[in-house]
C-alpha cells in the first residue's frame, strides 16, 4: 500500500534539495539511461550484498529502479520528492512507495518492519544529521538485518562536480562529504556495528569495454581500491545483536583419533544447561568408532551421539553432523584436542554477547606449545590470513583453525545459499568462512592457546594443502571480490 506522509516545514538546506529534486524528477529516467553503465556496476555489487527475495527498505529510493533491480520479496521505497515517488509508483507497481522525509519521525512511524536489508544509497549525503538519521533505523532491525550504505568517494568530489558542469552527470545539490572512516564512525556513534566495507569502481563509463575489466579486477586491489569511486558499508544493529539460546551442540569429527575420544568428553565444560555432543567418525583404522560407542555407553548422563560420515573429508563429516544437530549453537571441536576444549565457553560467550555471529578460533596470536605447528606452516598461515582478510573485508588471523562457532539458524541460511560456491572445500573451513562472508555475518577472531597433540598424527600435508589454499585464494577472488 502506497503512503504519503505530510511533514513539517523543512530547513532551508532541505527545502533547496527538495526543490532541486522536483525540477529534475522528469529527467531521472533519461539520466539513468545515459549513465547506465555506472548504475549497472553499482547494482551488480548491491545484488551480491542483498540476495533476491529479501525484505528491503530503500531510503531515498528516487524513481525506484535500484530497489526493483534487487528483486525483493517485499520492497518499500521512501523519498520526499512527490514527483519522483509518482514516477516510481508508475514504473514499479509491485513495490510499495512512501512519500515522506526520512528524518521526520512521522514518516518512520508509517513504515512497517522489520526488514532484512535497509539500503541507503547516496541519501546519506543529503540528510541534516547523519548520526541521528542512522540511529532512527533500529526499530526496523532484527539480529539478522543489515544496513547497506552506498556513497561516492570524497576523493572524487571535484571530478563529479566537473562531470555535472560539462553535462556528463545529473546535477546534484551540495552533499555531505564523507570518507569511509567517517561513515564507520557515524554508524558506530548510532549503535550500528560495521561488519565490512568495500571500495569499488574505477571507471564509471564503459571505455570501449575496458571499464568492466577495471572495475572487476583492478579497482579491488590493495593500494588501488582507495582510489575507487564507490564506497559501501555493511553494518548491523548493535542493539539487536544479543540473542539468547537454550542449547548447544559440540561436533567432534574424528579419523584415527581413538585416544582422544574419552578425553574430549571429560574436558568439554558444562558451559550451558543443555549440551549435545556428536562424534562423527571418518573411516578410521584404529578402532575410533568402537571407542566412540564405548564412551557413549560409559557416560549415560551426557547426551552423546555417534555417527559415521557417509562420504570423505572433514567438510562432509561436519555438515552431516550439523544437519543432525539439535542445538541452537553449533561448535566444531577437532578431535586432536590441540584447541583445548576448556576454551569453548569463551567462544559461546562471544556469540551470546553479540560480539560476533561467526566466531573463528585463531592459533597465531599466543605462543604455541613446542611442536604444535611447523615453521613453514606458520609462515604460510600468516600470509594466507592477510590475503583472506583482504578478500573478505573482515579481519582473519587464522583461516584453518578447526574451531568455529555459529548459530544453527545462521548455518541453515548458509546452507541454503551454498550453491553460490559449490562443493570446493574438503575441510569445510572455507565453506563456513565464505558462506559467513556472503551472509554478511559479523566475524570475530578469538585467540586460543594452541597445544601439541598427544595422540595420533596430523592429517595436514603442508604442500598438498598449501596448494589447496592457493586455489582457495583464486576461488574467493572470483566469487567474492571480482564480481
Amino acid at each position: 500500500m502506497d503512503v504519503t506522509v505530510t511533514s513539517g516545514c523543512p530547513s532551508p538546506r532541505k527545502a533547496g534539495i527538495l526543490d532541486h529534486a522536483d525540477r529534475i524528477a522528469t529527467d531521472r529516467v533519461a539520466w539513468r539511461a545515459k549513465n547506465s553503465f555506472f548504475h549497472d556496476e553499482d547494482e551488480r555489487y548491491l545484488r551480491f550484498l542483498i540476495p533476491p527475495g529479501s525484505r528491503v527498505l530503500d531510503i531515498g529510493c528516487g524513481i525506484g529502479d535500484t530497489l526493483a533491480s534487487l528483486a525483493p520479496s517485499h520492497g518499500v521505497g521512501v523519498d520526499f520528492c512527490r514527483k519522483q515517488i509518482a514516477i516510481a509508483r508508475q514504473r514499479h507497481a509491485g513495490l510499495t512507495f512512501v512519500e515522506g522525509d526520512v528524518e521526520d519521525p512521522a514518516t518512520l512511524d508509517a513504515l512497517q518492519g522489520p526488514f532484512d536489508y535497509i539500503l541507503v544509497l547516496d541519501t546519506i549525503g543529503s540528510v541534516e544529521d547523519c548520526q541521528k538519521f542512522i540511529a532512527q533505523l533500529h526499530p526496523f532491525c532484527t539480529r539478522d538485518t543489515r544496513l547497506v550504505i552506498g556513497y561516492f568517494s570524497h576523493l572524487w568530489y571535484p571530478l563529479l562536480k566537473l562531470a555535472e558542469f560539462v553535462g556528463l552527470r545529473m546535477p546534484h545539490p551540495d552533499q555531505n562529504v564523507l570518507s569511509p572512516s567517517d561513515l564507520r564512525s557515524l554508524a558506530g556513534l548510532a549503535d550500528f556495528d560495521p561488519v565490512k566495507s568495500e571500495q569499488r569502481v574505477l571507471s564509471p563509463v564503459r571505455m570501449f569495454g575496458l571499464g568492466r575489466f577495471l572495475n572487476r579486477f583492478v579497482s579491488v586491489l590493495p593500494g588501488i581500491r582507495q582510489l575507487a569511486l564507490r564506497h559501501y558499508l555493511v553494518a548491523r544493529s548493535s542493539r539487536r545483536a544479543r540473542e539468547e539460546f537454550a542449547s548447544a551442540t559440540v561436533v567432534v569429527p574424528a579419523r584415527n583419533e581413538r585416544g582422544n575420544i574419552e578425553p574430549a568428553v571429560l574436558r568439554i565444560p558444562d558451559f550451558c544447561s543443555d549440551i549435545e555432543i556428536i562424534f562423527i567418525e571418518g573411516h578410521s583404522q584404529d578402532g575410533t568408532f568402537e571407542e566412540m560407542e564405548r564412551v557413549r555407553q560409559a557416560y549415560p548422563s551426557k547426551d552423546i551421539k555417534v555417527m559415521r560420515q557417509p562420504g570423505k573429508g572433514k567438510a562432509d563429516a561436519v555438515f552431516t553432523a550439523f544437519d543432525a544437530a539439535r542445538g541452537d549453537v553449533l561448535i566444531i571441536l577437532d578431535a586432536d584436542l590441540t584447541m583445548p576444549p576448556e576454551q569453548i565457553p569463551k567462544f559461546v560467550e562471544a556469540l551470546l554477547a553479540g560480539k560476533g555471529e561467526f566466531v573463528n578460533g585463531s592459533r597465531l596470536v599466543y605462543p604455541m606449545d613446542d611442536g604444535a605447528m611447523r615453521f613453514l606452516n606458520l609462515i604460510a598461515n600468516k600470509i594466507f590470513s592477510y590475503l583472506f582478510s583482504w578478500l573478505l573485508n573482515q579481519r582473519y588471523t587464522d583461516t584453518l583453525c578447526g574451531t568455529k562457532v555459529l548459530r544453527r539458524s545462521d548455518y541453515q541460511r548458509l546452507k541454503a545459499g551454498k550453491a553460490y560456491f559449490g562443493d570446493f572445500d574438503p575441510f569445510g573451513d572455507f565453506d563456513l568462512i565464505f558462506g559467513a562472508s556472503k551472509l554478511n555475518l559479523k566475524s570475530v577472531d578469538l585467540p586460543i592457546r594452541y597445544a601439541a597433540r598427544t595422540y595420533g598424527e596430523t592429517q595436514i600435508s603442508r604442500f598438498r594443502h598449501g596448494w589447496m589454499l592457493l586455489k582457495m585464494v583464486a576461488f574467493a577472488f572470483l566469487k567474492i571480490k571480482a564480481i
